[in-house]
């Protein structure tokens, strides 16, 4: 049997064999330096590109430090914003307060149109008799009534406050000169037509308004109540204040269509008229129905000679017709137009009338009323632009005698 020997290691070889076997492994590689946070100056150190979760929380810092610096910055300029908002918005409210106010004081009319109230006007000191020419009965009617009357038939409700309040002081000073100055009657004062004023009493209204009577009928007494007893006069006396519609750009001087002329009804530039629906109007005529309304012969077969005239306004002054001569505004009356602010076309035996504006043009015109006080003219301005050289006073200081009555 072989018997396995076992052989003593020679301690000198086997250190060489060791120190043989260190060679062969790699060198270690020098551990890095940890680099405290606070004291590193870069994102990047040692070369080296930090790892994801320290480039979070540098990034949630320059986001903080952002948003410390920034929003300071922006709620000061929002405040400032704000303010410039709330600025514009009190001048602009301050602004509409002033047309909607007179002398500081809110507009009554719309406080009671807002609540509801019903509004009255305010005292009469006399009565006026009214023939009402439908059924020719005569109402004694308290005057500022009878002014509320007038106002809500001659010019429409819808017109603004301060053209309403102009309309209303017309109308009364209207009235006064005709029961001073005016041909007296014994049964009545005036009568209910164009002949004087039109005007209508509460039925009538009602029967008109429908739903809308008390809304309108409260505006209508506020312009009233607002110049109780007011009326327009000139070298302390009550003027003719005549007034229309819609004039053709220019009302009308008194003497170029009454003959007579008055210094306060001037001639004045109406520009706001040209919004009026009744502002151009057309109207054909037969050639007969021409001829017997003039009352003279027209030929239907033949072109009529026709020559015009015009006022300073634009008015005919004179027109000649077939060698017959009328004044513009009695052609117009007998033939019914519009106007005396007309142009004629013969179409075969048929004559087309042209017109510009509606009513005789002097004095205030309603729609030019209007117009002024959308501009935000008060109604002492409209008058004083209307009627010329005038005032207004108290009838207790013109008419005592009414007063007294």
């Amino acid at each position: 049997m072989h018997k396995k020997t076992y052989r003593r290691k020679n301690p000198a070889i086997h250190k060489k064999m060791k120190q043989l076997k260190q060679k062969k492994r790699l060198p270690k590689q020098p551990l890095q330096k940890i680099v405290p946070f606070s004291n590193r100056k870069s994102m990047y150190y040692n070369h080296q590109r930090p790892s994801p979760w320290k480039q979070g929380i540098v990034s949630i810092f320059a986001v903080m430090v952002i948003f410390i610096l920034a929003v300071p910055a922006l709620v000061v300029q929002l405040s400032k914003q704000d303010n410039d908002i709330q600025a514009n918005i009190e001048v602009k409210d301050g602004e509409e307060e002033k047309q909607e106010t007179k002398n500081g004081e809110e507009n009554p009319s719309e406080e009671a149109s807002a609540s509801g109230e019903t509004v009255e006007v305010g005292a009469s000191p006399f009565n006026v008799s009214v023939m009402r020419v439908s059924n020719e009965e005569v109402e004694n009617v308290p005057v500022e009534q009878y002014v509320a009357g007038v106002v809500s038939s001659e010019m429409p409700a819808e017109f603004e406050i301060e053209a309403l309040k102009a309309q209303a002081v017309a109308a009364r000073t209207f009235t006064v000169n005709f029961l001073l100055n005016g041909e007296k009657n014994d049964n009545f004062d005036l009568t209910d037509s164009t002949q004087h004023q039109v005007y209508k009493g509460e039925q009538e209204l009602q029967e008109q308004w429908g739903a809308a009577y008390q809304e309108k009928m409260n505006k209508i007494n506020q312009a009233v109540k607002e110049t109780e007893g007011q009326i327009i006069t000139y070298e302390n006396a009550p003027i003719t204040a005549s007034f229309f519609s819609t004039s053709n750009g220019y009302t009308e001087n008194s003497e170029d269509y009454w003959q007579s002329e008055v210094a306060y009804l001037r001639s004045v530039e109406s520009p706001w008229d040209k919004e009026s629906p009744k502002f151009t109007n057309q109207t054909t005529l037969a050639i007969s129905e021409v001829s017997e309304a003039l009352q003279i012969p027209l030929q239907d077969d033949k072109a009529i000679p026709i020559e015009l005239s015009h006022t300073d306004s634009g008015r005919v002054a004179e027109i000649t017709i077939a060698g017959n001569t009328f004044t513009g505004p009695d052609f117009r009356d007998k033939l019914g137009l519009p106007s005396s602010d007309f142009t004629i076309e013969q179409n075969n035996n048929h004559l087309i009338f042209t017109t510009e504006g509606f009513g005789h043009g002097v004095g205030m015109s309603q729609y030019g009323a209007n117009g002024m006080a959308a501009e935000g003219k008060s109604y002492e301005e409209i008058i004083h632009y209307y009627y010329t050289d005038v005032e207004i006073s108290q009838i207790s200081d013109i008419a005592p005698t009414l007063v007294s009555n």
